[in-house]
């Protein structure tokens, strides 16, 4: 292995602060974009996300996800538990991040395995539980996002093996967590009384989005787990630039169907944006990065106001349309766009001569959304039976600030 690093450190402990910075987006994000009863609500399930998966991660999540380095369990499925409480895992480096001690490569990977169950809060905001939503990170975490992580970025994993392209976690993140999202939001059924989107406080939204925008450079060229070379510079253009692409993508839409563009639309076609060019971050330049964010919103714009419709389900802050679809779009684009040009430790893509690695792109899509579902089902069956999922109708309307914390976040309530 390589000696450690000083620069290559401290870049990879700066995006795990940027990745940790982007839990509290997350909750201005979705806070602002709720009932004003419910937004304290939003924003304890992200702090218990920050302190219940810190912990389950220390405990043995690294440990499945990761090992202490290349071991790999039952098949390339799951790690094991040699880890526990992080034994073996100290300050010289890892077969991971070769120049950075491996307790930083840890901490970075932690604040993914945060972020990650924190996103599907937005298709069942207003209505579980939050003793079911604190079951739900346990459970969730090891039974479903530690495997797929391993599976997809752990030396034996399965889809690593199979030659999948994830450079930040389009599979491991956002696909993962809007299929969980959709699978909650059936489970659960719908809300009582209107369903359609009540936004509380719109700037709020837009804090959010902005600190999730720049959370996200640590998310994408943070993962490149160094800061020489290049390819953490490529990545942190490429993920500026479809951002960009596709909030602008988005309004245009808007301002074709609708006749005018809206804040909100911007804001969420940044985040489909981001969704979908965290795979190909590592492995696509520029061009590759346009393409990527101006369609992204068109796939999104079509599940989050036709799909949606059509089917009725109660997806409340659309996780699935924009982090399901945006993961399953950013995967495919990978597969279309990728060029050993930018990292030659990748692959190149369909419109680089190689139409085969679209076809493991789908792959590792199905093995994720088979994966997450099933799974993220048998757990919410297991969690009703235990606590119960949803609170009582009355709490529902009552709001779920005062009705599962007794707070209020404003002194006069509409």
């Amino acid at each position: 292995m390589d000696a450690i690093n000083t620069g290559d450190t401290a870049w990879v402990l700066t995006s795990s602060a940027l990745v940790m910075l982007m839990t509290p987006g997350l909750a201005f994000f979705y806070g602002g974009l709720v009932r004003r009863k419910n937004v304290l609500g939003i924003l304890i399930q992200c702090l218990g996300a920050l302190c219940i998966v810190s912990l389950q991660w220390v405990l043995g999540g690294y440990s499945l996800a990761f090992g202490k380095g290349s071991e790999s369990f039952i098949g390339g499925i799951i790690g094991n538990l040699n880890g526990f409480l992080l034994n073996g895992v100290g300050f010289e480096p890892s077969p991971y991040a070769t120049t950075v001690p491996h307790q930083a490569f840890m901490i970075f990977q932690m604040m993914f395995a945060i972020i990650t169950p924190a996103l599907a809060i937005g298709a069942f905001a207003e209505r579980m539980k939050f003793s079911a939503y604190c079951l739900f990170l346990i459970l969730w975490s090891f039974f479903v996002y530690d495997p797929i992580c391993h599976m997809v970025w752990a030396f034996g994993g399965h889809v690593r093996n199979m030659g999948a392209l994830d450079f930040a976690g389009g599979t491991v993140v956002h696909l993962n967590a809007g299929v969980a999202a959709l699978v909650a939001c059936l489970v659960m059924g719908k809300r009582h009384g209107p369903s359609h989107l009540s936004t509380h406080n719109l700037p709020f939204a837009v804090l959010g989005a902005c600190l999730l925008w720049f959370g996200w450079f640590g998310f994408n060229a943070g993962s490149a787990l160094a800061a020489g070379g290049g390819l953490a510079t490529s990545a942190f253009v490429v993920t500026h630039v479809a951002t960009a692409a596709a909030g602008l993508s988005w309004a245009v839409i808007e301002w074709i169907k609708n006749g005018k563009p809206t804040t909100l639309g911007v804001i969420t076609g940044a985040v489909a944006g981001l969704v979908a060019i965290t795979p190909a971050s590592g492995f696509v330049d520029v061009r590759g990065a346009i393409m990527i964010g101006l369609l992204v919103s068109v796939f999104c714009f079509f599940a989050v106001s036709v799909i949606k419709a059509k089917f009725g389900y109660d997806d409340t802050l659309d996780v699935f349309g924009v982090h399901g679809v945006g993961g399953m779009w950013g995967a495919i684009g990978t597969g279309l766009f990728a060029t050993k040009a930018v990292n030659s430790g990748g692959a190149d893509g369909f419109f680089y001569g190689n139409p085969a690695q679209v076809l493991i792109q789908l792959k590792a899509v199905g093995i994720t959304i088979l994966w997450s579902g099933f799974g993220s089902f048998i757990l919410l069956k297991i969690i009703d039976v235990m606590v119960g999922l949803r609170v009582s109708p009355e709490e529902e309307v009552l709001g779920l600030d005062l009705t599962q914390h007794h707070e209020r976040a404003y002194t006069i309530l509409e």
